[in-house]
This record gives structure tokens, C-alpha cells and sequence, in this order.
């Protein structure tokens, strides 16, 4: 199998590189970044003298100080002599390698240095930036190393946003051998794994939730090797019970629901308020369309895991599914939300000059286009939309309010809204009427009317009543501040026509501050509310962060709205619809947000028709492959596997699970030949048949004919 080309990022001045990722250990929270290449290289006979260049790398084996070393030689011959420099041929002599890979567990950085000629030295940095010399390295920090290695490779393989420029990426597992070292390592330090930390959504981690178990199943999800899986958690079972809802996910995953549901039911006898169990048969009887029991489970879930945002968002989903829409908004509301940590980018100097070098075998007519998407003109109401940049918990909630939307639509939505949260108006209102009541009130008809005070409810804080989970606030910065004289229904002319429906704009709720600070008597603060304001006794108040989160569900749905007004007025019109390639990209994802998957194919196809787009396709082909339109899909991924060469990367998660469940449908022979049927150059092809090829080496179904 051809490997990719090598990118070489120039520096300023030799090893800036390597000084600037020894300054960033200490921010570093998660798996770290990817592994980091440095090389310094001259040319004696031309007298040039030397410089330092670096590229990042993911996907090779860390298990040992040797196999870093030979890494950095296979280097020394497609980057050494005859190498294409900036389009001319120079001869290069590279004379020092160092190779660095981050130890997410220990929190050290493992690096081999490599002298031409000479010798290798390895060393592990802190912190703090101390060396430890070899000597003092035990064999576990390389096994640890290892294995962040592997999920690094796993975790960062198809990020789509903020990718690094001048990464290579392999396969860090392409045989059956590999596989039981990578779950050999992964067995031994299986309940270190919190150390790792976990998803954003997790507030915890613990023993089942943590990014070394992520990236067991995902690699068991993408690869197919449902047994190998099983044989793992099966051992680990015996020595922590809650290990079950992981082995109970991949017999769901292999299609083995009887053992599944058998697992979950001695589970739960044994740990009746497992949260992970709970929550895994909350999804299975959803799968099932029992959403009754479902919700038990969700509930049982909830109680057990309470200030976990995964049980709140599965009570939700099963509200949504039963289309009780005011319990899955007080539910959504109740959401705990964390901040997102985002993953361990590495933060290098400016630098020199980029070598990009683009390999010969990956080369398509179609994706050698020289347009350049950052000189193309964007409408700035399409850049500013700020739901598309939304993350962990944050863009979990959004897309449940994007789902109830598209099951009832927007006024709806906003029915259901206020009439479970207290609103601005309504309560500004109520405020003025209670005062007013208050002036007219004295102490002598007081005692004439026998009247007494309304018994505090606990309704006014959130789904449980507690007042606490009110004053849950998030970093999610409040965009839309509160203007009283602004326009309920705002006229719809800054993108194009004023034909388009106007979408109503969502009412200010009441802030939870406002409402506890209404009283001027220092001597009773624990006054609520609901004394005063009777009318408010069975709604709850709306946390600010689902307050922006509705604003921006707004945005979404006022621009698309006047996009697809645009569109149909020129349609009626027989004039042609103009848009630059990077607007029809921001509008298919629009789209796609908003669950009209067929208006998002169409905005993606006109951006492919203007020039190629890696967004585009793989939004178009997320529908080629709920359509079964196989034939379609494998073009598609003949195409992104070929832009995937093109920027280094060998190796793609989606792709081969896509091409594995293909290959169970059909069989490789009819995969082979519908790849083989194209009229793309035989070295593209080949770049797809080695996904097949790997999987027949794991013999997964279908793979033998």
C-alpha cells in the first residue's frame, strides 16, 4: 500500500517546534495532540546550511523506542535525496529525527531522538519540562504510551473541524496481530482509564465512561470484531460487575439482542441503579418502539445519575418519541451543562513556509481545482450563524429542540414554550398587578378579609422542584440581550426578498435572578415567587443557556426560510440561482441541522457542480447511504478516500464502516467490481480496494465472496 506524502512544515529557527509543544504539556487535559515528527536536514555539497522542519503523525506503533526510531528512518529515503523541493529537485541530507508522543496516562512526552549517523537516545519530558533520562523509564510507560497512541489515531481520524495542516494519518491496526496487542494493552490498563478523561458530556469519568472506553467500541463498531470485543469485556466482567453495559452495547451493536437483554436483567438485580445499564436498555426499547418502558428505565436512570447530562438528554429523547412536548422541554431544561473541553490541539509558532507536497497516485482532475474557498464571496448573515459552531452538551441539546421542531414546527415549539416557562411580559404584567394589589392592601382589611398568603410552591425552579438547578449556568455567551421595544415578528429583508413567511421571533423568558431579587424587604428574602405571583405556581423558569439555545434555533430558521424563498422566486422566475460554493456548503449544513435532508443534498450537489468540497460530499453522502443507493455511496467514497491522500491521511473510521456494512450487503467480489467499473484512474482505485482489502484480512461478512 502506497503511503502517503510527506508534509514538511519549515521553521523560523531549528527545534521552535519542539520548545513550543514542551511549553504546552502543562495545558494539556485529554489525550494530548497528535504525535510530533521534527526533522533537521541540509545540504553540505551546496553549501546550505541547515534548517528544521516538522510534521505531525497518528497512527504509528509507540510501543517501543525502536519502532518510533524506524519510523523516522523510513523518512530518510522518500524525503532525502531526489526530493521535489518547492517544485525543484534537491538533494537533502537529513541528519537528526525526534520523535515525540504523548503519554496521556503518566502525562509525560516520550521522545527518540535519532542521530544520521549515529545513534538513538530516548527520554520522557513533564510538565514542567524535566527530562527523564532512559534509565529511569520503566516498560509500562511504553505500553502506555501505546495505547493513547491507538486512540488518538481513532479519535482524531475523521475531524472534520480545526484539522491540523501537515498530518499524516495511518492505521494504527491493520491485522489481526495488532489487534490483540492493541486489546492486550487496553485489558492491563483498563481501569486506569478515567485518567484519560472522557466526552463532554460526562461530567465524571469513571470506569465505563472515559475516552479509552470510547475508543474500545468504536473500534469494534467500525471493524466489525464483535467477538473480539466480547472475549475482552467477558474478562474484565468478572472483576467489575458494571462492565456489563459495555458488553451488553456490543452484543446490540453484532445484532445479539437475546444475550444482550439476559446480560442487562442479571445486571440490574445485582446493581439496580446502574446508570449505564439503565440507560442502554432505555435505548434498546426505544429501538423496540416501547417508549412506555423506555421511559422507567430513563426515569430509574435519572435518579441514579442525576447531575449526569447523558440520563437527562435519554429522558428527553424518550419524551420526544412519546410526543410529550412540554415534559422533553422541562427535561431539556433540567440538563446539566458543561463546558466543552476541546480536544489537545497543538499551538506552534508561525511558521517560515509550508511544504504540501501532493501524491501522484491521489491525483482526480476534479480535485485539483486551484480555487481557493477563502477568496469566495460569503454572505456575512451565513457566517455569523452561531448554532453551527456548537459543541458537546450545547449541540446535544440543540439538536433535541431541532427534532421537536421538525415534528411540529416552529409556532408550536414556542405554544409548548411558554406555556411551561414563565415569559417577560407575562410576568412584568403579573409584577405590576401584585404590586398594585399590594398598595390597596392594609392592615385592618387584611384582618377583615381573613385572607392569608398562598403556600409556596415547589414548581418555580426546575423539573424536580429544587431551586438550586435554577442557578445552573453555563459559558454559553448570552447573544440576545432583552430589548422590550423590539418587534415580536421581525421582517425577513436582510438576505434577499421580503416575499419570505416571517418567522416569529421567541419571546424573552423571565430571568431566575429577576424573579428572586423582586423584593424590596431585606427582612424576608425566602419570599418566593409563587406568594405573589399565583399565575406562575405550575410553570418553571427557563435557564438562560436554553433561552440562547431558542434564539439561535431562531436564526437557523429565519435564514433558511429566506433562502428557500429566494430559491422559489427565481425558480418562478426561470432565472438562475447564484451562490459561491462556500455559501451553498453553509447552507446545506443548514440544512441538514434542520432535518431537511433533501434540501441539503441539493444545496451540497450545486456546490459540487461549482467545485469539489469534501463538506459537501460527505453530507450527500449521508444520504446515499440511508437511500441504499450503493453504487452512488462507493463513487462518493472513491472520491473522499482520494482527498483524504491528497491531505495525508490513509485511513478514515466512516469510510471503512462504511464500506464493511456494503460488504456485508453485498459481498467484496460486487463491491470490488462496482469500484473497479469507474472510469478514475486504476492508482485511485487502489487507494479504495485497500479498505477491502483490510477488511478480508479481518474476515468480516461477506468479505470471502
Amino acid at each position: 500500500m502506497v503511503a502517503p506524502a510527506v508534509p514538511e512544515i519549515v521553521e523560523n529557527e531549528i527545534s521552535e517546534s519542539i520548545y513550543a509543544r514542551t511549553e504546552s504539556l502543562q495545558a494539556l487535559r485529554e489525550l494530548g495532540p497528535p504525535d510530533l515528527v521534527h526533522l533537521t536536514k541540509g545540504q553540505p555539497k551546496a553549501g546550505i546550511k541547515e534548517i528544521g522542519t516538522y510534521h505531525h503523525v497518528s497512527g504509528v506503533d509507540a510501543s517501543s523506542s525502536a519502532s518510533l526510531a524506524a519510523y523516522i528512518n523510513t523518512l530518510t529515503y522518500l524525503i532525502g535525496e531526489n526530493q521535489m523541493w518547492f517544485g525543484k529537485p534537491q538533494s537533502w541530507k537529513i541528519t537528526t529525527g525526534i520523535y515525540c508522543c504523548y503519554n496521556a496516562f503518566s502525562r509525560v512526552d516520550m521522545r527518540v531522538e535519532v542521530q544520521i549517523p549515529g545513534g538513538v537516545k530516548f527520554y520522557a519530558v513533564d510538565e514542567r519540562g524535566q527530562r527523564r533520562p532512559q534509565e529511569d523509564i520503566p516498560e509500562e510507560l511504553w505500553l502506555e504510551t501505546y495505547l493513547c497512541g491507538v486512540l488518538r489515531a481513532f479519535s482524531y481520524a475523521d475531524e472534520h473541524t480545526n484539522r491540523i495542516i501537515g498530518c499524516r494519518r495511518f492505521n494504527p491496526i491493520t491485522s489481526t496481530e495488532a489487534e490483540h496487542k492493541f486489546l492486550d494493552a487496553a485489558e492491563r490498563l483498563f481501569f486506569k482509564g478515567w485518567q484519560l478523561g472522557s466526552d463532554p458530556d460526562i461530567q465524571v469519568p469513571n470506569v465505563v465512561s472515559n475516552h479509552l472506553t470510547n475508543g474500545l467500541l468504536h473500534y469494534i463498531h467500525t471493524t466489525g470484531r464483535y467477538a473480539s470485543g466480547v472475549n475482552l469485556f467477558e474478562k474484565l466482567r468478572s472483576k467489575e460487575p458494571e462492565v456489563a453495559s459495555l458488553l451488553a452495547k456490543v452484543y446490540l451493536d453484532g445484532d445479539e439482542e437475546v444475550k444482550a437483554v439476559q446480560l442487562l436483567y442479571e445486571t440490574i438485580k445485582i446493581l439496580p441503579m446502574d446508570a449505564a445499564c439503565l440507560d442502554v436498555q432505555a435505548q434498546f426499547c426505544m429501538s423496540k418502539g416501547r417508549n412506555d418502558l423506555a421511559l422507567e428505565c430513563a426515569k430509574r436512570a435519572v435518579n441514579s445519575a442525576p447531575s449526569e447530562f447523558t440520563t437527562w438528554a435519554r429522558l428527553a429523547e424518550v419524551y420526544v418519541a412519546m410526543e410529550q412536548w412540554e415534559l422533553a422541554l422541562l427535561t431539556i431544561n433540567s440538563c446539566p451543562m458543561f463546558t466543552n473541553q476541546d480536544t489537545d490541539r497543538p499551538k506552534m509558532p508561525q511558521p517560515s513556509r509550508m511544504h504540501l507536497p501532493i501524491l501522484s497516485e491521489a491525483l482526480i482532475d476534479e480535485l485539483s481545482d486551484d480555487s481557493d474557498p477563502k477568496h469566495e464571496m460569503v454572505d456575512p448573515n451565513l457566517l455569523k450563524l452561531p448554532a453551527a459552531t456548537l459543541k458537546g452538551t450545547f449541540l446535544k441539546a440543540y439538536k433535541l429542540l431541532t427534532e421537536i421542531t421538525a415534528k411540529i414546527g416552529w409556532d408550536a415549539l414556542l405554544k409548548y414554550r411558554s406555556s411551561v416557562f414563565v415569559m417577560e411580559e407575562e410576568y412584568r404584567n403579573e409584577k405590576t398587578a401584585a404590586e398594585q394589589l399590594e398598595k390597596e392592601k392594609t392592615a385592618s382589611t387584611t384582618a377583615l378579609r381573613g385572607t392569608s398568603p398562598v403556600p409556596p410552591s415547589p414548581g418555580n425552579g426546575s423539573l424536580n422542584g429544587d431551586e438550586n438547578d435554577t442557578e445552573r449556568r453555563s459559558n454559553l455567551p448570552d447573544e440576545n440581550e432583552k430589548e422590550e421595544d423590539e418587534s415580536k415578528v421581525v421582517e425577513v429583508n436582510e438576505l434577499g426578498t421580503n416575499d419570505a413567511p416571517a418567522i416569529e421571533r421567541p419571546e424573552q423568558t423571565v430571568d431566575a435572578e429577576e424573579v428572586k431579587g423582586t423584593t424590596d424587604d431585606p427582612q424576608a428574602p425566602a419570599e418566593s415567587a409563587a406568594r405573589k405571583y399565583t399565575h406562575f405556581q405550575n410553570k418553571r423558569l427557563c435557564e438562560r443557556w436554553l433561552d440562547n439555545l431558542f434564539m439561535l434555533l431562531y436564526e437557523d430558521l429565519r435564514v433558511y426560510t429566506i433562502w428557500r424563498a429566494d430559491l422559489a422566486q427565481f425558480k418562478q422566475k426561470s432565472k438562475l440561482y447564484r451562490r459561491s460554493a462556500s455559501e451553498l456548503e453553509i447552507l446545506g449544513e443548514l440544512a441538514q441541522r434542520l432535518h431537511h435532508e433533501e434540501e441539503a443534498v441539493e444545496a451540497f450537489t450545486n456546490c459540487l457542480s461549482i467545485r469539489f468540497s469534501a463538506r459537501a460530499l460527505k453530507g450527500i453522502l449521508a444520504y446515499q447511504e440511508k437511500q441504499k443507493d450503493n453504487r452512488a455511496t462507493l463513487n462518493s467514497i472513491i472520491r473522499l478516500t482520494a482527498w483524504n491522500y491528497r491531505w495525508y491521511s490513509e485511513f478514515s473510521p466512516s469510510l471503512l464502516y462504511i464500506i464493511r456494512k456494503l460488504i456485508e450487503e453485498e459481498g467484496a467480489v460486487k463491491v470490488r467490481s462496482i469500484v473497479q467499473s469507474t472510469s478514475l484512474p486504476q492508482p485511485v482505485l487502489d487507494l479504495t480496494h485497500h479498505y477491502v482489502g483490510l477488511l478480508s484480512a479481518f474476515r468480516s461478512s461477506g468479505s470471502d465472496g
